[in-house]
This record gives C-alpha cells, sequence and structure tokens, in this order.
C-alpha cells in the first residue's frame, strides 16, 4: 500500500526537489558516540511514522530512516520493497543519555506498534515491514529481552508477542526523501498515517490511560550513597552498604513460605527464588542457588579470623551474606543471606513490578 503512495508522491513531489538524492544509501557504524550520545535501534513497520513519534521524546537529538537486518549491500527502497533482501524499514535513534534512557526509548516502541504481527505492521504488509528490536550491547539485550517476556506476561494482548530482538550489524540510511518525511510532505503522510490503521489501533490499545505498560526496572544503576541513606534503613544500609549483619530469627524472611522471587533492594536486579529456599535452622533466609547466577558474585572474606567467602550483588554491588559448602541437594550450597538486603516479590506482584518473566517459574502449581 505504501509503496503505491509513493509512488505518487513521488510523482508529484518528490522527484522536484529530492530525485538528485535518491538511492544515496550510507552505511551507518555500529553505536556511534558523540558528546555522551546513544544510539537505538528499532523496527516499526513505516519508518516515516517511527521516525516521527520517537522524535517527539525529549532527550531525543536525531532519527534516521533507513534499512537494517538484511543480506544486501547498501539496499535501496525498492529493493527493499521486494521484500527479498531481508531488510526491513528502520529508524535509528540518537539520544542523550542524561534526559532519556534506552528503556524510555522502549517504552515509546512498545506503545506505537502491534507486537503480535509477524507478518507487518497494520496496512504495510511483508516481512520488511515487520517489528524488530536490534541491540547494540549486553545491556540493551538484556533491557530489550526482560520488556519484551514482561509484556508478554501482562496478558494486555491476547496473542504472543513475536518482536524479534536481534543483534545489531549494519544500517544503511534511506534516500534522503525519506528523511523527515513527515516534516517536508506533512500533507501526504498526515493522510497516509491516518489511512494505515495504525492509530486507530494505538487509541483502541492505549488511549486515555486504558492500560500501561508493565513497569520496567533498571537493574544496573545503583544511586549515590547520599541517596541511599535516604531511601534505605539504617539496617539496611548498614548491612548493604557497611557489610553488616542483621539479628538472626529477627529479621523479615527468615520464616517467609510466600511464592516469589527475592530482588536487591538496592538495585532491584533479580537474586534468589523461594523455590529454592529451604529451612537451615540459622535463622536466616537460605537458599540453594541464585535465581540469575549473574546477579551474584562472590568474593573472598578474611573478616572474623577466618576465611569465608562472601556475596554480593553483581549491579548494585550490595552486601548480601556468604555461601557455604553444606547446603542440601542438587548443589550442597547453603546461600546465607541478610534479608536486610532483599525485597521479596509475591508472584501474584511480578507482572505489576515489573518481573513478569519469571511467573512461568510458578505454574507448576
Amino acid at each position: 500500500m505504501k509503496d503505491k503512495w509513493l509512488q505518487f508522491v513521488i510523482l508529484m513531489l518528490v522527484m522536484m526537489f529530492f530525485g538528485a538524492a535518491a538511492g544515496q544509501n550510507t552505511e551507518k557504524p555500529s553505536m556511534e558516540k558523540t558528546k555522551g550520545i546513544q544510539v537505538a535501534t528499532f523496527a516499526g513497520g513505516c519508518f516515516w511514522c517511527t521516525e516521527s513519534d520517537f522524535e517527539k521524546l525529549d532527550g531525543v537529538t536525531k532519527v534516521i530512516s533507513g534499512y537494517t537486518g538484511g543480506q544486501s549491500e547498501n539496499p535501496t527502497y525498492k529493493q527493499v520493497c521486494s521484500g527479498k533482501t531481508g531488510h526491513v524499514e528502520a529508524v535509528e535513534v540518537y539520544y542523550d543519555p542524561a534526559k532519556t534512557s534506552f528503556a524510555k526509548l522502549l517504552e515509546v516502541f512498545w506503545t506505537h506498534v502491534d507486537p503480535t504481527d509477524a507478518l507487518g505492521q497494520f496496512a504495510d504488509r511483508g516481512p520488511q515491514y515487520r517489528s524488530a528490536i536490534f541491540y547494540h550491547d549486553e545491556e540493551q539485550r538484556r533491557l530489550a529481552e526482560q520488556s519484551k517476556e514482561s509484556l508478554d506476561a501482562s496478558g494486555i494482548f491476547d496473542k504472543p508477542i513475536v518482536t524479534e530482538i536481534r543483534a545489531f550489524t549494519k544500517f544503511y540510511n534511506a534516500e534522503e526523501y525519506h528523511q523527515d518525511y513527515y516534516k517536508t510532505c506533512s500533507i501526504q503522510y498526515k493522510m497516509y498515517r491516518s489511512g494505515s490503521g495504525r492509530d486507530d489501533f494505538l487509541k483502541a490499545m492505549w488511549g486515555n490511560g486504558k492500560r500501561h505498560l508493565p513497569k520496567m526496572v533498571d537493574e544496573s544503576a545503583k544511586p549515590d550513597k547520599d541517596t541511599l541513606k535516604k531511601t534505605l534503613s539504617s539496617l539496611q544500609y548498614n548491612v548493604t552498604q557497611q557489610c553488616g549483619t542483621e539479628p538472626a530469627f529477627r529479621n523479615e524472611y527468615w520464616n517467609n513460605h510466600r511464592e516469589g522471587i527475592y530482588v536487591d533492594v538496592v538495585s532491584g536486579e533479580p537474586l534468589f527464588s523461594s523455590l529454592d529456599k529451604f529451612d537451615s535452622g540459622t535463622g536466616w533466609p537460605s537458599f540453594t542457588k541464585p535465581l540469575v547466577p549473574g546477579n551474584v558474585a562472590e568474593k573472598e572474606d578474611r573478616s572474623l579470623l577466618s576465611t569465608r567467602t562472601e556475596v554480593r550483588s553483581t549491579h548494585g554491588d550490595s552486601h548480601l551474606g556468604h555461601v557455604f559448602p553444606d547446603g542440601p541437594k542438587p548443589t550442597g550450597l547453603r546461600y546465607c543471606i541478610n534479608s536486610a538486603s532483599l525485597r521479596f516479590i509475591p508472584k501474584e506482584d511480578l507482572v505489576k513490578e515489573g518481573y513478569g518473566r519469571y511467573l512461568k517459574l510458578f505454574e507448576h502449581k
């Protein structure tokens, strides 16, 4: 549909003003950073619309329409529209991390596409219009997968989320007449967008605040000490920041038997599951293994005239407790953890709190 519309526009307007620039595609470098500016890459169907949606966000410095994800070098619009190059219409979003974040970009993305459509977006059909997130580093990958899993688990959509999450490779700028199309050809753009069905769908899904995305948890951020002193209790601060130890049997979670997960009280990163919790008789919460091994770091501890293995959260760098080789099967380990280092998320609140991807762990009951 958009191809036919574009033919008309090219005949009436584009060839008059931008013909000389047509076909001039350039490859853009991965994760370009200029004066702290970062880049993210999204495919949301028609790049005229996706570009327009992202440029409205405060902190976005520029958005470029183009092609990515395929095999052909320097593809043209006509070649991509054939659906044979493997490319999708996409945008590169340049943003100032001091004003916005990748997590915020993800929120904009999810609320401006139909993530359940694997065959295109709205009136535009074909593999070149499918939705995708192209991550530039492991942090983007983690956040993208987390947001997708949480959205899928939320039940907001009655069909599975099929948006692809792929590693970024190369990006090719689209022809010049595609750039800022919503500005340079505003009348034609508004007519196209109105007729595409995109805004009708978005209004039906998200209009008037009828639905809200699951909470996004930034597990990599650690507040400064002054903030922590204000947000943590004196016991939580002493334990997590000064390697303190809370009293046995007089702490919040030693005898907690509810189903759910335990996250770092500082960073929110998932640490342990109730499925791996056991009664060690010590008076502290004890687990046989971490929920996410990469979120629990080990460190040699030579305090108290002995050598022990301290465990800390990877991103929040919170002191959690110690691990001992005297636990039950199957690991034989006992992660002895301070309740003050943890926040418990019951299974019924996992989606609301942004941890919906762990809900499936408790589907056995």
